[in-house]
């Protein structure tokens, strides 16, 4: 029988209230379920130093990256139908996507391409397609951030976006490197076309409603602006650099002020990085992943579906397929499954865990993971960017299974 230590949970309650007093984190909050029953909440600081407003358990963040589980969730709702394949070329949907260029090996320039593949659904979703993201190295990520091509959440219709990033070409040929990406944000347009849906409608439908997820969707929901965290970073430029080492005077410097904030009214749906959510809404999310697909009187996927997403599809770990992108959590010992990275070898991964452990992360240094094998789902909130400034999720995770005693 596995339980917690109740003192040994006390220590993750000194360690938030560490990063706050240190202001490494204006506040955050965090919650495990163990067996589907709640084992520890804590919340500590401030969603707001500006205004000097506590950070709660119903205070709404931007969840950046743990976007792409859900849009995830949502394209295998699709395939369950058998509406496409996972290996269906993306042109099937995405005509612009037709007769694609890929940069050769050593390009220093974006006219150094050669004929490539159109990516598959499948290769958009494990961050094989050969797209990119502008913060990591490289020619495509730099004529990427020169366009403004991150999919930020006032960037008009997500479709006009998808048509502007399939005019560039690929960082690589598909298939051949690991290299985190938009994909997802594409796979969000692809969700519209086969559903003849937006994807706000998508996920709201069939997605939030079902779980209970009242406070998650792309823009501040109507009347909990004052419950909207403000976001900050410790770097003198962009928060977004995340391979950055510039630090300014003020480790909590504003950069997205709640009620001031693009968030709050959306025009660009982001499958990729778009949503808000609290932390109850998303463990509402994890735990239909922990429990196959499914919570009680609601089935979204099939068990045999979640299985497949959480398996690693990857030849061996992401470390072994060259990715030139940053990294905020190890690539040794993780694979990467469909939306999220899978746990291959725990020792590799330098930090305490199970064989299968299913994760992923946000910009904003929000982190969630579920680990099957102790029946165990953990949702960590914060909003400081970028989510590489600190070892948190590393320690974190050490501190919960510290105190789970077999």
């Amino acid at each position: 029988m596995t339980n917690f230590d109740t003192n040994r949970l006390g220590r993750i309650t000194n360690w938030m209230q560490r990063y706050v007093d240190e202001r490494k984190y204006a506040g955050s909050s965090l919650l495990v379920k163990h067996n589907g029953s709640e084992v520890y909440f804590n919340a500590c600081g401030k969603r707001s130093v500006e205004d000097d407003l506590d950070f709660q358990r119903d205070t709404v963040v931007r969840i950046y990256s743990m976007t792409k589980p859900v849009t995830t969730v949502a394209l295998m709702m699709l395939a369950e139908r058998g509406l496409f394949h996972l290996d269906a070329q993306l042109s099937e949907f995405l005509p612009e996507f037709r007769n694609m260029k890929a940069l050769i090996p050593g390009a220093i320039r974006l006219d150094q391409i050669q004929d490539a593949p159109t990516p598959t659904l499948h290769q958009l979703l494990t961050h094989t397609s050969g797209l990119s993201y502008p913060f990591n190295p490289g020619v495509l990520p730099k004529a990427m951030d020169e366009q403004d091509l991150l999919f930020k959440p006032d960037q008009g219709l997500l479709a006009d976006r998808v048509r502007d990033l399939a005019r560039l070409p690929l960082a690589f040929q598909p298939g051949t490197r690991w290299e985190y990406s938009v994909g997802i944000d594409v796979i969000g347009r692809v969700i519209e076309v086969v559903s003849g849906q937006p994807l706000d409608q998508f996920l709201t439908q069939e997605i939030f409603e079902p779980l209970g997820m009242q406070n998650t969707a792309f823009s501040v929901p109507a009347g909990a602006g004052d419950r909207f965290a403000s976001l900050y970073t410790p770097l003198a430029g962009d928060a977004m650099a995340l391979n950055s080492a510039e630090t300014g005077g003020d480790t909590l410097r504003l950069v997205d002020q709640a009620r001031r904030s693009p968030f709050e009214n959306a025009t660009t749906f982001s499958g990729g990085g778009g949503l808000v959510s609290t932390i109850d809404d998303y463990s509402r999310f994890a735990e239909m992943l922990r429990n196959r697909g499914q919570v009680p009187g609601q089935r979204l996927l099939g068990s045999k579906t979640v299985d497949y997403m959480m398996l690693n599809h990857l030849p061996g770990d992401i470390a072994s397929m060259g990715p030139q992108s940053f990294a905020e959590q190890p690539m040794e010992g993780t694979g990467f499954g469909l939306g999220g990275a899978v746990v291959i070898n725990p020792g590799r991964t330098r930090v305490p865990g199970s064989m299968g452990d299913f994760s992923w992360g946000g910009m904003a240094s929000t982190f969630f993971w579920i680990d099957r094998a102790n029946d165990l789902t953990t949702v960590f909130f914060t909003q400081l960017s970028p989510s590489s400034s600190y070892p948190s999720r590393a320690e974190l995770k050490s501190l919960v299974l510290g105190a789970l005693i077999e």
